[in-house]
């Protein structure tokens, strides 16, 4: 999963993305509003964590850009500030949780996964898709009951193509998701096409079924069998 950190303090935003960067997350960062308008223009992220008090700006114009552009990304506030109106006017924006400085970033981290589960697969502690399944607390994954070893690129790959059943993803949209700004690591695609070859490869060795389909000259797509009638 992609996140973005909107955080002007540099040791907190430090600290908050080398947190989620071990909890094995796409993380990138953005320390003022230039530059957080900038990202939430460009880029596309499964959460928001933005801090109200910016350099330059306030972070709830920031939070109205996102959501006319991204409607569907989770947004989770900070501020120093314990104001009630900061918080009414953040979540009329459409932001989805709220949380007052100072606080432990164990907290900050169930909080963020517990939107992020909320947003993809309805708040469900397991997910289960046909013969799949997937303990996203423990970033494990079985099929058929038998548990299958993935690399971490492997994992968020399948959770990437679970969480957009049924939609086509381009080969830059899944490269930006799997490695945030470093995404031109995978500037010819072949890291992608490997990835996917070995994902498919372990399913298929535990038993599963092929989900991931070829769309020529688009991208990949996660699709669901069709039960013969």
């Amino acid at each position: 999963m992609k996140i973005l950190v909107i955080e002007d303090e540099f040791a907190l935003r430090e600290a908050i993305t080398g947190y989620f960067l071990k909890e094995g997350f796409v993380c990138e960062a953005a320390s003022d509003f230039q530059e957080a308008s900038e990202k939430v223009a460009l880029y596309e992220y499964d959460l928001v964590v933005l801090d109200i008090s910016l350099p330059g700006g306030n972070g709830l114009d920031v939070l109205r850009q996102l959501k006319k552009i991204h409607p569907e990304t989770a947004v989770l506030i900070l501020s120093a500030k314990n104001s009630l109106d900061d918080k009414i006017t953040g979540l009329d924006l459409g932001a989805d949780d709220y949380l007052t400085k100072p606080f432990h970033l164990p907290e900050l981290n169930a909080r963020v996964k517990a939107q992020l589960r909320r947003r993809f697969f309805k708040g469900n502690q397991q997910i289960v898709f046909e013969e799949i399944e997937i303990d996203p607390t423990n970033n494990l994954m079985q099929v058929q009951g038998r548990p299958v070893e993935l690399t971490k690129k492997e994992y968020d790959l399948l959770l990437y193509f679970i969480s957009n059943k049924n939609r086509v993803l381009t080969k830059a949209a899944i490269a930006e998701h799997l490695w945030g700004d470093y995404m031109d690591l995978a500037d010819n695609f072949d890291l992608i096409y490997s990835h996917i070859k070995n994902l498919r490869k372990k399913i298929l060795q535990y038993g599963g079924n092929d989900y991931i389909k070829t769309v020529y000259g688009m991208g990949y797509k996660w699709e669901q069998h069709e039960i013969a009638r």
